[in-house]
């Protein structure tokens, strides 16, 4: 048995293709409503029963729900478990619960995923793990049930997600540059939707271009699959990574405004990530 935390659309798909793939999942959220959702799956009462089952997996939206739903009195002192952490979060965070779980005798991966939840529900992750070499060999049948590649990026856990923020900051430069160059050419007259298969044709081919240049061409935002909110909070944990390790961000302080305008406008606030490109298209001042 599988416990699963957290079930928002990325959580719920890969619970889901968990189950599809002959996994038995015990699923758990702080509404009942999403577990219940997931057909195949059993659901916890509690997150503390998510995590007494042999191997358990989160997915958890920032830093303070992880950090609470992973408390010392969930965990429990049951020791031979283990744990796969897939959310994004901070370096020091991980660190943290590195040492909660290890403190209980609990196992601890992190493995941060690329990839939206339609990539999840078809088993097309890319997924970023970190931790001990056995204990990585220990879940890769569940990594690879959810995966297209499995990456495995070293020994302790916060490199993993060292490596997701660094992945996600160049992800938001793609949608800030997608985003101004729309507002470019839009402006002379060209179509957008033309514009954004030109980039995703040529010389700018891979997953980001051609499905947020689809998003941005065509505005749309709703629903989201990474939220605005989400995406400010992934810019400032490359920010505080790169504070850390006394590197200069010179673009991060123009991002942040972006994002501060995008939430700031009622109709984006609650967007895609992808809605930061409006502010270049609009007065969004």
């Amino acid at each position: 048995m599988i416990g699963f935390l957290g079930l928002g659309s990325m959580g719920s798909a890969m619970a889901g293709r968990l189950v599809e793939t002959g996994h038995d999942v015990l699923a758990w959220n702080r509404s009942a409503g999403p577990a219940e959702a997931i057909a195949g799956a059993s659901v916890a009462a509690t997150a503390a029963e998510a995590l007494a089952q042999p191997v358990s997996f989160s997915m958890l939206a920032n830093d303070e729900a992880a950090d609470a739903v992973l408390s010392v009195e969930a965990i429990g002192d049951a020791p031979g478990r283990i744990h796969v952490n897939t959310a994004s979060i901070s370096m020091r965070l991980a660190g943290v619960l590195q040492e909660r779980f290890e403190s209980a005798g609990v196992r601890y991966v992190a493995a941060p995923v690329l990839g939206r939840p339609p990539v999840a529900a078809a088993g097309r992750l890319n997924i970023l793990a970190a931790g001990k070499p056995d204990d990585v060999d220990a879940v890769l049948p569940h990594l690879e049930a959810l995966s297209a590649r499995v990456w495995r990026l070293g020994e302790k856990p916060p490199m993993a997600n060292a490596v997701k923020i660094a992945v996600n900051y160049n992800i938001i430069h793609a949608l800030e540059a997608i985003g101004e160059s729309v507002a470019l050419v839009e402006r002379q007259g060209i179509d957008a939707a033309e514009f954004t298969d030109l980039l995703s044709s040529t010389l700018f081919g891979g997953v980001v271009y051609e499905g947020y240049g689809r998003i941005i061409a065509e505005e749309k935002y709703v629903p989201p699959g990474f939220t605005v909110t989400l995406g400010l909070k992934d810019l400032s944990l490359a920010e505080e990574i790169a504070e850390a390790g006394g590197v200069t961000l010179p673009t991060a302080p123009a991002l942040r405004s972006v994002f501060e305008r995008t939430l700031a406008e009622p109709s984006l606030a609650d967007a895609d990530w992808a809605a930061i490109a409006e502010v270049a298209r609009r007065d969004l001042s």
